[in-house]
């Protein structure tokens, strides 16, 4: 009997030292949740603000981030040739000081980087890389923006917006500038680029007509993706000489990506060197008749074999009319798991690494809270453990 006491002890022991040494080895791997906040929530709630007002909006917005159970910040930090902290080569943005070039008094992505690490948030400066304004009004450009310079010639495109030439060597030199200014001087997580790649059809005509007369066989297609393939390239290098992330959000239609961006998303996704992440914006619904949520995500699994996905999500459209959706236009009216769903099918593919919403505002800012928000918050954090 005491040698059966003494066999069944020893196993007792046995058992609590492999399960103490397998707990210690093993972490369990944590999935990333991002919100983006845009210069729409940065004019919402630091423009016209002193520098004590500000931080306390930053803190508190980073805050609502944290107690809703998300880890990432997907934070714009140029929208508009210009930037929202301290730049050598970018004015101060007139998002966060009112005036392009006027300092708002404090460094707002410092401010974002000290709120975010102390609660173990990570932050990604999101920019904009070719975007210099939205319409076509050049007057309050100011002398500091590196556009300036540029106006009226072929470097500069003015067409329902203003835009730099992505077939311009000296556009690449600057974008890519400006990103080692980031990550040299701020202990950002990573840099995104969105899906803003060529504005339009025209803007560099002159340029593919120069480089045919030495590449006849080249396409005006492959040229540009050609173009924006050696900015990513370049950029995925300094990110990594710092140890930095780089991520693309593309937009969620594959053909889209092709026919109009130009962004090469399947080089991006199987080839080491471009990308770490590919946060594909798949704006969809289940019932979207066009393009339903699982088959666009199903597109994008097949697509990234070397890469990690981090799908964006459609917050925004959460109890409006999705018009593009056709005869699947009221489903995020009558339906308020969607978000949801598609978190738990997104954990489902091989690459994951996490998911995104888009934007800050549509959760947290009453003016447009509604009861299907609320109701598809509550069903979210049903899966958010």
């Amino acid at each position: 009997m005491k040698k059966g006491i003494f066999i069944l002890g020893l196993f007792l022991v046995f058992c609590f030292v492999i399960f103490s040494t397998s707990s210690e080895e093993v972490t369990e791997e944590v999935e990333d949740r991002g919100i983006f906040v845009s210069y729409i929530e940065l004019a919402n709630y630091l423009k016209g603000k002193g520098e004590e007002e500000g931080k306390k909006s930053i803190t508190e917005m980073v805050s609502n981030v944290y107690d809703l159970g998300f880890n990432m910040i997907l934070l714009q930090v140029r929208t508009f040739s210009d930037a929202i902290y301290e730049s050598q080569v970018y004015p101060w943005s007139e998002v966060v000081s009112g005036q392009e070039g006027g300092s708002p008094g404090y460094d707002v992505l410092e401010t974002f980087l000290d709120v975010c690490h102390k609660k173990d948030i990570r932050l990604f400066a999101w920019i904009n890389p070719y975007r210099i304004r939205g319409d076509e009004d050049i007057s309050d450009i100011s002398e500091e923006n590196p556009a300036y310079r540029y106006l009226n010639t072929d470097v500069v495109a003015v067409s329902g917006g203003v835009y730099y030439n992505p077939a311009k060597e000296e556009v690449r030199n600057l974008i890519v500038s400006g990103v080692e200014e980031i990550v040299k001087h701020y202990d950002v997580d990573g840099v995104l680029f969105d899906d803003y790649f060529y504005p339009n059809d025209e803007i560099d005509l002159a340029d593919y007509e120069a480089y045919q007369k030495e590449h006849p066989d080249v396409s005006l297609s492959q040229f540009r993706l050609d173009q924006v393939n050696d900015l990513i390239k370049r950029v995925y290098s300094v990110c990594h000489e710092y140890d930095v992330l780089f991520a693309v959000s593309p937009d969620g239609n594959i053909d889209n990506n092709y026919q109009s961006h130009y962004a090469d998303v399947r080089l991006w996704g199987s080839e080491e060197g471009y990308v770490d992440y590919l946060m594909p914006q798949i704006y969809y619904g289940f019932y979207n008749e066009t393009k339903a949520f699982t088959s666009v995500l199903d597109e994008w699994e097949s697509l990234a074999s070397h890469v990690s996905l981090l799908p964006v999500l459609a917050f925004y459209k959460v109890g409006a009319v999705d018009t593009f959706a056709k005869s699947g236009s009221l489903e995020w009216m009558e339906h308020d798991d969607i978000i949801m769903r598609e978190v738990i099918l997104t954990r489902n593919i091989k690459q994951y690494q996490g998911f995104s919403l888009f934007r800050y505002d549509y959760l947290f800012n009453a003016d447009l809270n509604t009861e299907m928000t609320s109701a598809e918050i509550k069903n979210m954090k049903k899966v958010l453990k």
